[in-house]
């Protein structure tokens, strides 16, 4: 059985818009929501970039059963760990126990605002794995002094607990994220629906935990306003993470994804009204493993039309195919 899953993009619409959204996607059904946690849009034409954390304890409260979920915040540049271990434990507090602490090593394009430059990959992974045991040892409560390679702790205490801390899931990309999120991690996070990297975390560690996955679609009446929205707002998903992570400003994503053609982004992105064709979207997926897929929908503005339609006619589809 598969979950599926509601994306507040932050990227593409404002706070109160997001918080009306998540709320619409729990009347809808969706089994689970994560929200995004950007500085910058991908694309200027996407438009926004709200306070992902901000947004998620006003979700909190408007919402009474989807569980969030960050995905993924960054806590090693524009985050301390110790305050980003304060704000997973507010949240769960905030939302009785609904809320999963998504971790990534974070891209350039959110983290260069705080001017602290941009090391290589492994640099950033030794960064997570530090923040990592930073952000467990303040939720068992007492005071933690830290002294590390790349963070100090001094004598921080997260006075409000929840009775259970928010499961940390870490985004993943190749062997080292794997084995950081198999050994450090209750569950993983990925954006390709990639059965070598599932395999990767179960050989660390993984075996028996949950995997979520997350892939964009693009529902419109109009097939072809769907796939010009698409293009126009979505069409660096397909550069890869090692391109991704790297590039430092919108703009940036602009120039390197100039050559992307529409049909480029049709035959990568479900796009159109037809549920037959999301669920072919989402099937790679579920076939590699996954036990949980967000859904993207691209395009602020078309959140309330998708989410009417994902109850009347999508979410049956993807239950009939996957459980």
């Amino acid at each position: 059985m598969v979950q599926i899953g509601y994306t507040m993009m932050t990227e593409q619409a404002g706070p109160r818009d997001l918080v009306d959204h998540v709320v619409q996607a729990e009347e809808a059904g969706f089994d689970f929501s994560v929200t995004s946690d950007h500085y910058f849009p991908w694309l200027r034409s996407q438009g926004h970039a709200p306070h992902a954390w901000t947004v998620l304890g006003a979700a909190a409260q408007a919402t009474s059963r989807i569980p969030l979920m960050t995905y993924v915040t960054c806590p090693t540049f524009r985050y301390h760990p110790a305050v980003v271990a304060q704000k997973a434990a507010t949240l769960q507090l905030l939302s009785e126990g609904r809320f999963r602490l998504g971790l990534g090593s974070g891209e350039n394009l959110n983290e260069h605002v705080v001017g602290g430059g941009w090391p290589s990959v492994d640099v950033r992974h030794e960064m997570l794995e530090e923040a990592i045991g930073i952000i467990r040892a303040l939720f068992e409560g007492g005071h933690v002094t830290h002294r590390g390679a790349h963070f100090d702790v001094d004598s921080a205490k997260l006075w409000d607990l929840p009775d259970e801390p928010p499961p940390i899931g870490l985004a993943v990309s190749g062997e080292r994220s794997c084995e950081l999120a198999g050994r450090l991690a209750d569950l993983v996070i990925a954006t390709e629906p990639k059965g070598d990297l599932l395999d990767a975390f179960d050989r660390h560690g993984g075996k028996g935990k949950a995997r979520v996955g997350q892939l964009p679609v693009c529902y419109d009446p109009d097939k072809e306003a769907a796939v010009h929205r698409a293009h126009d707002q979505f069409r660096w998903f397909g550069s890869g993470w090692k391109v991704n992570s790297e590039l430092p400003h919108p703009d940036s994503f602009d120039a390197a994804t100039q050559f992307v053609k529409p049909e480029d982004v049709a035959e990568a992105i479900a796009c159109g009204d037809d549920p037959d064709d999301f669920v072919a979207a989402v099937k790679p997926y579920a076939d590699a493993g996954f036990t949980e897929i967000a859904l993207v929908q691209i395009g602020g503005d078309s959140q309330p039309a998708f989410l009417d339609w994902s109850a009347k006619k999508l979410l049956p589809a993807l239950r009939d195919a996957f459980g």
